[in-house]
């Protein structure tokens, strides 16, 4: 058992669990002494919430669902936030005004955002920076290249592993208590007011109560059964791409114990990564980002969407629901020997032949019907100015569908393919909060003692698609202002 952990046991009555929410239900209490603020997540969100909260100096705790050698949720699995500045620094170049990031975000979004909180998340994101220096996070100089992220995204050296082991260690110098393997089974509620959680600490069942919540543990990705409710069948052709740990208990609770519901179960961050990657964890290096750069096509060798439409940062996140939408859940991305060199490939290598036919044999596609999908695409390429950084004027003309940017005929041997198959990260049904963080109830009210942060509000800013970095950015914002929330409860 947990160090932290008494042995001392108590009850309480009165329970309102999870699914249902149960009354009149008896669980065991581990004491862990009074708690000022409950945490639930130990990633960039809620460490963040944490942090802000013990700066308060209220007594903090954190439970984590993982064990901590896998601890941080998705947050280990980043590499960057987005953030908006008005000058370079010594991380980003030029200018990224908030305008800007707001035209990018409803791009991606289609508008379905809460302008109201997507902006704040904008114009508190210049803060992201310092605040996690504050508390040993470095980042890398500015990057260049074909991602076109050096002016818009600040890179943590060492990745996200990084940050959540400065934050864990940071958290534990201020004194917060971070309980691992720590799953919380259901949550317990008094109308609008949180009272506790019901939880499996160390396998030993618990009820662990506090003056104020702050959930801050992610989606329901790896919830494959949560997963077919809403997507049916298809979803068991998914990979999880994120934490096993992100099964949505917490989410579930809150929803079934009144608390408001937003957004769209199917809506995600789903990347198309390589087929071959585990059915969960396999993280950033299972992504491909050759997409651009060549063509995919389904399991009949056919295209079905345009290759070129954007900025890759800005359109990566939406592979993964147009792979999910063919046959079979499958996709595969064909290159040429010129685009070698200009993306990050895979963990796993590449599907190597002299010719066309001989690649689609090795992948199992209709050697015939690729051949003739890759003669139509080079010959409805149109003459232009390659160039991978801008939105150059490489198209093709008379295809259905067309590619806008990027379109080189692909001629060039050897030929290359990786298998596609949808990589969720995180999913965006979540809780409603206003911009305070509070969690709101049903009514539209907000809760008397609750605050949200990270995926399972990230919803009410990304209403559908993904704009790179921004995840890490709402966790960042929303952990803070959750943190501050906390920390001021019950000031008068």
């Amino acid at each position: 058992m947990n160090p932290i952990l008494s042995a001392t046991q108590s009850t309480y009555a009165g329970v309102c669990l999870s699914i249902g929410c149960l009354r009149r239900t008896v669980v065991p209490m581990i004491d862990l002494g009074a708690i000022d603020v409950l945490v639930l997540g130990a990633g960039n969100a809620g460490l963040s919430a944490a942090l802000v909260a013990r700066q308060h100096g209220k007594r903090v705790v954190v439970l984590e669902a993982a064990p901590k050698h896998m601890r941080g949720g998705n947050s280990r699995h980043t590499r960057n936030c987005r953030c908006m500045h008005a000058e370079p620094t010594a991380i980003l170049t030029e200018s990224y005004p908030e305008d800007e990031y707001f035209a990018d975000l409803m791009r991606v979004t289609g508008g379905e955002t809460n302008e109201e909180l997507a902006r704040l998340v904008i114009r508190q994101s210049v803060h992201c920076p310092e605040f996690m220096g504050r508390y040993g996070v470095r980042f890398q100089p500015s990057l260049s290249g074909t991602l076109q992220l050096s002016r818009t995204n600040a890179f943590y050296l060492g990745g996200g592993k990084a940050l959540v082991n400065e934050f864990s260690a940071a958290a534990e110098r201020a004194g917060i208590a971070i309980v691992y393997d720590a799953v919380v089974d259901g949550i317990v509620l008094d109308g609008d007011c949180f009272k506790s959680v019901a939880a499996t600490i160390a396998g030993v069942p618990a009820s662990v109560s506090a003056k104020v919540l702050v959930a801050a543990s992610g989606g329901f990705e790896a919830n494959f059964g949560w997963l077919e409710e809403a997507w049916g069948p298809i979803a068991g052709n998914f990979l999880c791409r994120g934490t096993p740990y992100n099964t949505g208990k917490v989410l579930k609770s809150l929803l079934a114990c009144g608390v408001q519901r937003i957004g769209d179960p199917t809506q995600c961050h789903a990347v198309a990564i390589d087929a071959r990657a585990p059915k969960f964890d396999g993280g950033i290096v299972t992504r491909l980002d050759c997409v651009s750069l060549g063509i995919v096509v389904n399991k009949h060798a056919h295209r079905f969407y345009d290759e070129g439409e954007d900025f890759w940062p800005k359109r990566y996140a939406i592979w993964g629901r147009l792979v999910a939408q063919q046959p079979d859940q499958i996709g595969y991305s064909v290159i040429d020997a010129k685009a070698i060199g200009a993306f990050m490939p895979s963990v796993f290598p590449a599907f190597r032949a002299d010719t066309i036919g001989e690649l689609a044999t090795q992948v199992g596609l209709p050697a015939d019907a690729l051949a003739a999908t890759v003669s139509a695409f080079n010959d409805a390429v149109r003459p232009g100015r390659f160039d991978h950084t801008i939105l150059d004027d490489c198209g093709t003309e008379g295809l259905a569908p067309n590619k806008t940017h990027w379109a080189r005929r692909i001629d060039t041997p050897p030929f290359f393919a990786y298998p596609l198959r949808p990589g969720i990260t995180f999913t965006y049904l979540g809780v409603g909060v206003d911009a305070t963080a509070r969690i709101l109830m049903a009514d539209g009210l907000p809760s008397q003692n609750m605050f949200a942060a990270g995926e399972i509000m990230a919803g009410n800013v990304l209403g559908k698609g993904y704009l790179a970095g921004t995840g890490m950015t709402i966790g960042s914002v929303f952990g803070r202002l959750a943190g501050e929330g906390a920390g001021r409860h019950g000031r008068h």
